[in-house]
């Protein structure tokens, strides 16, 4: 549960200040084109410190370094409720991001030191529910506070963040390194043994497929649904919630679905069932058809996600830190091009129907790459040889 709120609180503040743009937009006097970079101060923040942050976790004892990271995400994110004009927006926003860097990384790594087999596939998929939670309600829940004033939610997350941290402190177990210390590498050398494997590289670059195509759906179904039924932003937010709610069932029922099936069967099945509905979505007559798409979209989603983390974590359990932050700096980075593709394809074709075909490609290219990687047959192989022991 702790892990879950942690994830919850990390994902609550991305997705914080998109319903206060506005507000923060006219307070600040900041013009359109340039009020999304403190949405992007974030995100640039953790996409660049996630780098650095892994490595030097993985020579670290991990409660240190998430007992850090949370208690400067907190003390970050309550700044930002008192940033007087754009730029202490940006810079406090930028340091919550740095401070996400160094914590979330941790609660990936974590998982598997300090559950047994049997349960980790579960746990990763209670922490990222707590994602899943956060996504369907952190636009009311920035809405709601914000409504009293714009810095409440800031302060809200930022105190209740502190308490998690003090939770840390009692709760979670020392986790040290396992190499003396006269022999620690150094940061750039944590990441060869994931740059010299061939396995390594196939699946970052099949999670980055598939963030690239899920970020680039994501980032225009406000604009599509606003163009295409004339919603009103309230109205398009809701539909956010759905998305959320799907993803968070899917999450919990991870671990259940991977065992009723496999690894494999998992991946190449919930692919090519979302590839299917993303091409087929910007093409329904129906805004309650489009809530029902995106529920199962996301519930799939919530599946194969723990999935992917699970499959990243494997690739060498001696630097799981080195590999989360990686993957959360693939993450960001896919989400931001997909976010641009996105815009291109939306205005040069006119519609959605383009970045639905965009977002089946990158998955179809995402599903092929992790076929060819050996990963997902690595993975079987394991499981096979450990139930016939």
């Amino acid at each position: 549960m702790l892990f879950f709120l942690i994830m919850f609180v990390i994902g609550t503040d991305t997705f914080l200040i998109s319903p206060l743009l506005p507000t923060l937009q006219d307070r600040f006097g900041v013009p359109t084109e340039m009020a999304g970079w403190m949405m992007g101060a974030y995100t640039l923040g953790s996409a660049v410190f996630a780098l650095i942050a892994g490595p030097l976790s993985d020579g670290w004892d991990r409660k240190k370094v998430m007992l850090s990271g949370l208690t400067c995400f907190a003390v970050s994110t309550c700044l930002c409720g008192f940033a007087v004009d754009f730029w202490t927006m940006c810079l406090f926003r930028f340091l919550a991001g740095v401070s996400a860097a160094f914590t979330a990384p941790q609660v990936w790594a974590s998982i598997p030191t300090l559950f047994p087999p049997a349960k980790i596939s579960k746990v990763l998929g209670v922490a990222y529910a707590g994602l899943a939670v956060s996504q369907a309600l952190g636009v009311p829940i920035g809405s709601l506070l914000a409504a009293s004033n714009w810095s409440l939610p800031f302060w809200t997350i930022g105190l209740f963040s502190l308490l998690l941290a003090v939770a840390v402190f009692f709760a979670v177990p020392s986790m040290k390194p396992h190499h003396h210390q006269g022999t620690k590498p150094s940061i750039l050398k944590r990441y060869v043994p994931l740059l010299e494997s061939g396995k390594a590289r196939g699946t970052f670059l099949a999670y980055f497929f598939v963030h690239l195509g899920s970020s680039a759906a994501f980032a225009f179904l406000g604009k599509w649904m606003t163009d295409r039924f004339y919603l009103s932003i309230d109205e398009a937010g809701y539909v956010i919630i759905f998305l959320g709610l799907g993803n968070f069932l899917g999450s919990l029922c991870s671990p259940y679905v991977i065992k009723a099936l496999n690894q494999f069967q998992t991946m190449a099945v919930g692919m090519l069932i979302i590839i299917s509905a993303y091409i087929i979505l910007p093409h329904v007559s129906s805004v309650n058809i489009v809530k029902g798409v995106y529920f199962f979209i996301f519930a799939i989603l919530g599946i194969l996600f723990p999935l992917m983390v699970g499959l990243l974590n494997s690739l060498n359990p001696t630097i799981r830190g080195t590999i989360s932050s990686l993957a959360t700096s693939t993450m960001n980075g896919a989400t931001t091009f997909g976010a641009w593709m996105a815009g291109l394809l939306y205005a040069g074709f006119n519609g959605y129907s383009a970045v639905g075909i965009f977002t089946g490609i990158c998955l179809a290219c995402s599903l092929l790459v992790f076929i060819t990687s050996g990963v997902l047959s690595t993975q079987a192989a394991k499981a096979e040889a450990k139930s016939n022991a």
